[in-house]
Formats: structure tokens, sequence, C-alpha cells
């Protein structure tokens, strides 16, 4: 059996090292060289039984290929499965990743606990005591998920073959390390050959695992980014700590679309499903406030409708301030701009700051006519009427853009009980005896003219 033999690689421009150093010769930068495999044990970690039926691949005409659909694994949650695009496929990686302490395990444990399907949970974080003490305040009794204790690939696959789980849980890839590569775990080498046996047992044997990820203080997954090239599904669950609610969205996935959303609240006994976002984004008051609209966003193909909150105050200082959260500053600065030179509106030294409810960050161009609307609001101190909202992205020029997906986003305001939307007068409306009153708007002065006399 030969050894295994490795050297160094910088991870920018590829320079071979004998031994690891901090700057890389060729391309000066710093930290970028690793260790890397060359050459490994001719024995592999996960190895199928040899069959005397099985036959080399040939290639098939593409009419030639059977073109079913596969069959999905139901996950019991529905923000999930709405995301993966109907559920778990067999044979498929998917990578989860987020911040410390944002609840991906919890998600991850929840799920197993509920499916009806055998689950091997693999924490190399945890002890069994502590994730029976979670699992506990979640779901007492589940007599399908079994847990264990592993970091080491090699006894993990053992565990495997003795209890033949239906889906493989691991939390966290980080934590893994192989015997077949010295150096230690959450290393780019470990990471990368780790996850390699892994997609081996998973498509070999068709069964999917789900891998928890960290991430960098960028927002990045940790590792190497050929990490999320190897999987199939790159799942990223975030929010802000000091907010309930979490959003799960899908960066990357082979088997349905990357523009779903699903969200969350996070409860003392677990996160629950939310599945009308659009209630717990709205705030309820009994007193109408200046400062405050209303506006319906698509987050993929689901409608959802948002308040945007601003304050505009005369500036204490020299250099008025302009912050936000949860919406572009340099958009901010843009539709200011606007509503000085095109509107008329002295803004130019007063504070602005805009907020997005509920800790969410809305990138959706449609707001605008809402940010509009909520700014000069608060500019005026007249509070805009209840029951209005808005659909509208604005122009430099003034004028009010259409949008996509407009029936949706009436439907849904109508839906939740609105009973004016102001959109663009371009905007192509296909809907016919609506209970909503659709006004039509073409610049930012007829909104204006109308919310304030």
């Amino acid at each position: 059996m030969s050894k295994v033999k490795t050297s160094f690689f910088c991870q920018n421009c590829g320079t071979q090292y004998a031994k690891w150093q901090g700057q890389c010769n060729a391309c000066k930068e710093w930290n970028t060289i690793a260790e890397e495999i060359i050459q490994k044990q001719e024995k592999v970690a996960w190895k199928s039984e040899p069959t005397s039926t099985s036959k080399a691949p040939r290639p098939l005409k593409i009419n030639e290929i059977d073109s079913a659909q596969e069959i999905r694994m139901d996950t019991t949650d529905g923000e999930l499965n709405r995301v993966l695009g109907g559920g778990i496929v067999p044979g498929s990686l998917t990578l989860l990743g987020g911040e410390p302490g944002i609840g991906k395990s919890t998600l991850l444990l929840q799920i197993s606990l509920k499916l009806p399907y055998k689950t091997l949970y693999v924490s190399g974080e945890e002890s069994q005591k502590q994730i029976k003490m979670r699992a506990e305040r979640i779901t007492p009794n589940s007599d399908n998920c079994y847990i264990l204790t592993e970091t080491k690939t090699q006894n993990i696959f053992k565990q495997i073959e003795a209890i033949q789980p239906e889906i493989v849980i691991i939390d966290s890839i980080q934590t893994l390390h192989t015997d077949y590569i010295e150096s230690t775990a959450g290393s780019i080498s470990q990471i990368r050959e780790t996850t390699a046996e892994l997609i081996k047992f998973a498509k070999e044997t068709n069964i999917p695992v789900i891998l928890i990820g960290h991430i960098t203080k960028d927002g990045n997954i940790a590792g190497p980014k050929i990490l999320e090239h190897m999987v199939d599904t790159v799942l990223q669950f975030e929010g802000d700590r000091n907010h309930v609610y979490r959003i799960l969205r899908s960066l990357k996935n082979r088997f349905g679309s990357t523009a779903e959303l699903g969200i969350y609240e996070m409860l003392g006994s677990g996160l629950r499903e939310v599945s009308n976002p659009s209630e717990i984004l709205i705030s309820h008051k009994d007193e109408e406030m200046s400062g405050t609209a209303i506006a319906t966003t698509m987050e993929g193909m689901r409608p959802l409708m948002i308040e945007i909150q601003s304050l505009v105050s005369t500036a204490v200082y020299g250099t008025p301030q302009r912050s936000t959260t949860g919406y572009n500053a340099k958009r901010l600065n843009m539709i200011l701009a606007v509503l000085e030179k095109r509107a008329g509106f002295r803004l130019g030294a007063k504070d602005v700051f805009l907020n997005v409810t509920g800790g969410i960050s809305v990138d959706d161009p449609a707001i605008d006519l809402a940010v509009v609307a909520a700014i000069l609001s608060s500019n005026e101190d007249i509070p805009i009427t209840k029951g209005f909202c808005f659909a509208g992205e604005v122009g430099l020029s003034g004028e009010i853009r259409p949008v996509n997906r407009v029936d949706q986003r009436i439907q849904e305001a109508e839906k939740l009980g609105f009973n004016t939307i102001f959109v663009s007068k371009y905007n192509k409306i296909a809907l016919k005896n609506t209970g909503i009153k659709i006004e039509l708007v073409a610049k930012i002065e007829d909104v204006a003219s109308f919310l304030f006399g």
C-alpha cells in the first residue's frame, strides 16, 4: 500500500512548494498556501460492492434519455421543500451554510426528528447528550433518528453500513477528517477529500447527504470555493440574530430554481414555518404614523408585503446623514437626488433614515415608489392613508417605471385587505374586476399630489 504524498500549493496562482510558508513568492499573496494531496493510499474510504452485472456507461442520444422526473423525498417541511424544488433528491449532496447560532443545526435536527425515513445525524461539534437535550425541546419522540458523535469518515461509513440509513446529515463538514491526508480537520485538503468521499458514497448508494458548513466573516462558506461546485445544492440560512425571523435561500440548485425563499420564526421549541410572511413583516398599530409606507415585493415566485419606515429631520451637523437598513444606500441617494431635481423637494439639508422592517434585505427596485412615499410622508409629517400600498420603480427623470409580475403583486395586496395600490401607468395589467382600486401614476408628482394634496 503506497504512502500518502502531499505538497503545498498556492491557492491563488498554483505555485508548488515543498513546505508551508506565509507568502507566495510568485504572486506575493499572503496566507494562500495550503497542503494538497498528490498521491493517496490505494484503499478508498467508501467502496461499493462489485457486481458481475455492472457495465460501463455508453453514450445515448438525447432523445433516448428517460425524461421522467426524479422522485423526491418529502422533508415534511413546506418551506424547505419549496426552496429545494419539491423535496430531497435521492443521491444528492446538499450544503447548508449560515452564521454561528442562526439555527442550522436546529433546522436539520428538527427535520430529522420528523422525517418518516431512517435518518443518521452525525455531529462532530456536540455530544449525544447535548443533542438529546435540544431534541426534547423540539420533538420528544422519534424512532427513525439515530445520533452519532464522530469526526473520522472511515468510522462514519462503518456505522452507515451497520444502520443502513435512508438520509445522512453531517454537522459539520469542517469537523470531519480522513486518514488519507495528514492535516488538521477544517483544512482545505481535508474539506475537499471528505466531501469527495461523501459524494462517492451518495452517488453509489443513492442515499442523500446534507452537510452543514461554517461561513467566514465575509459571509462566504468556509473552505475552498470548489466545495460549492462539488455539491448539488447550496442553501444559505440567514437573518439578524436580534430578530426572530430566519430566511432560507438557495444559492445553487441542480434540481430546481434558485429563486425560491423560505421563512422561519425562531421559537423556544424550534423553528416554525411562516406560511404567510406578509403578515409578520407589516406592523400592526392602531394609530397612523407618518413616514410609513407598504411595498409589494417579489422574492423568487413569492409575493411579499413589506413595511418601509422613513425618518426625515433637519440636519444638526453640517453634512446630512443618509442611513439605511435592509435597503441599498446608493439607491437611496439616487432617489433623494431625483426628488430634489425633478420633483422640487428640498431634502439636501435634511437627515434621511430608512428601514425595512422585519430584519430582511430587499433588492427589488419595485419598492422605490414606497420609499419615495415614506420619505415624503415623513418630510410633510402627514401619514399615508391606511390601506394604500405601492409597486413601482423610480427612474432618473422622475418617471414611475413598470415592474414585473404586477398581477401577482396586486393579488397579494388584495388578499391582505389593502384597498388601493399605486402602480405605473405603463404596466400591462391583465386582471379584471379586482376588489382593489388600481391607481395608475406616471411621475413622482402624481403620487405626491394624490397623497398629500
